[in-house]
């Protein structure tokens, strides 16, 4: 029997799932411990029931997920607010040094896939759909790519596509704040952390939160939902321009959003100060908790148990590489220090899932032990940005040679 679940109580239910996760996490030393985001713990039990109700062949549950985008699109569009040229000229060598890890990891992973094609008796263009195609990529550039390697002939790329990106959605949001916070703990670096200004006021709002203001809260509602409706058309003429160039390459809709959005706040920072930060940082956790409620909740878990053998190994080596190049490459190389420790969990978020997996391993991570101005900044821009750029043309150029 199938149950259809239109989008208002999908979205009730992920709010109910997102509290039942807070609940636990309060209750639960080892989600404490490793810092398993909420919206995680939650949605991911309803997952493991909704897979025991399907494989028992007693209820198969149809979500109508349409208001997903829209709260993710609200959260990408109080991450664009967040987009200071202010703090890129002081962030911008710290940036570039985490992008060029990203765009590092994004090719390991496809080395990975097409190393191990031929062993494994897979085409190489299939096995790269367990690459960064999936991972770093997504759902959204799996659906975009995926058809194209089937119009080529080589069947089964869509569904290995999806389901690998569904793999990396779970391991990205098990392990990014894990890992995390085993490196805070087990290097000590809570007692070197050195909080700024703006660091400090955060985390003495997190420790003595002072009420909202209804109308700051308005303005900064209003400000998203301009910035957004701009920015889907945006979007659509990047993607047709794009179009005419690469056709594989379509961004998603939240990077007009975010463009809209991080212009506005520099044209605000040139007349004064950019004062509404915590209500749009607000909205933006809101929408984010909802949104990754949704997004794990309807995980459709019986498409992993459709893996061949070979595509399981394929995606453990990704998940080896996975736990090996954040924890030994990145976090030396962006200074064995906490916001390290940080960024390496959003690392590991969006290279194996999305950016939003990321901001939630953030979350998780800095409720526990602290604001991290540097992770705040930079796993954004390049995660929900640059890194979707690159990857596109990367995964391209290596579907063209081989």
């Amino acid at each position: 029997m199938t149950l259809t679940i239109n989008m208002y109580v999908t979205v009730g239910l992920a709010v109910l799932l997102l509290l039942l996760g807070k609940f636990l996490k309060v209750k639960v030393y080892f989600f404490r411990k490793y810092a398993i985001p909420s919206p995680v713990i939650g949605g991911l039990l309803f997952a493991l029931a909704s897979l025991a109700l399907h494989s028992s062949e007693i209820l198969f549950l149809q979500f109508d997920n349409v208001l997903q985008a829209f709260f993710m699109t609200v959260f990408f569009t109080s991450i664009g607010f967040n987009v200071s040229l202010k703090l890129l000229r002081k962030g911008g060598t710290v940036l570039l040094i985490f992008l060029g890890l990203a765009t590092i990891f994004s090719l390991l992973q496809n080395l990975v896939a097409i190393g191990l094609a031929k062993p494994l008796n897979l085409s190489p263009q299939l096995a790269m759909m367990t690459g960064s195609t999936a991972l770093m990529g997504g759902l959204g550039t799996s659906a975009a790519i995926a058809p194209e390697v089937e119009a080529t002939g080589i069947s089964g790329a869509h569904a290995v596509a999806i389901a690998s990106a569904t793999f990396g959605l779970l391991m990205g949001s098990l392990m990014g704040a894990p890992i995390g916070n085993n490196l805070i703990v087990r290097k000590k670096l809570l007692s070197t952390r050195k909080a700024d200004e703006e660091e400090q006021k955060i985390d003495a709002m997190q420790a003595h939160p002072v009420p909202m203001d209804g109308e700051r809260i308005t303005k900064a509602s209003f400000l998203i939902l301009v910035s957004m409706g701009i920015g889907v058309i945006f979007t659509d003429l990047l993607n047709n321009f794009m179009g005419m160039f690469i056709g594989t390459v379509k961004f998603p809709i939240y990077i007009g959003p975010m463009i809209v959005a991080a212009i506005i706040r520099n044209i605000m920072d040139t007349r004064e100060d950019f004062t509404l930060n915590t209500e749009i940082q607000l909205i933006g956790d809101i929408c984010l908790n909802i949104f990754i409620s949704i997004a794990i909740m309807t995980m459709r878990l019986w498409e992993l148990s459709s893996l061949a053998l070979p595509l399981m190994v394929l995606l453990l080596a990704q998940v080896m590489l996975m736990y090996v190049f954040p924890r030994f490459v990145a976090f030396p190389a962006m200074g064995r220090n906490y916001d390290s420790a940080v960024s390496t969990s959003g690392l590991i978020g969006f290279a194996m899932g999305s950016t939003a997996n990321a901001m939630a391993n953030l979350d998780s991570i800095c409720d526990k032990f602290g604001y991290s101005r540097v992770a705040y900044f930079i796993v954004p821009v390049v995660g929900a940005f640059f890194i979707d750029f690159i990857n596109v043309l990367m995964i391209t150029g290596f579907l063209a040679f081989l």
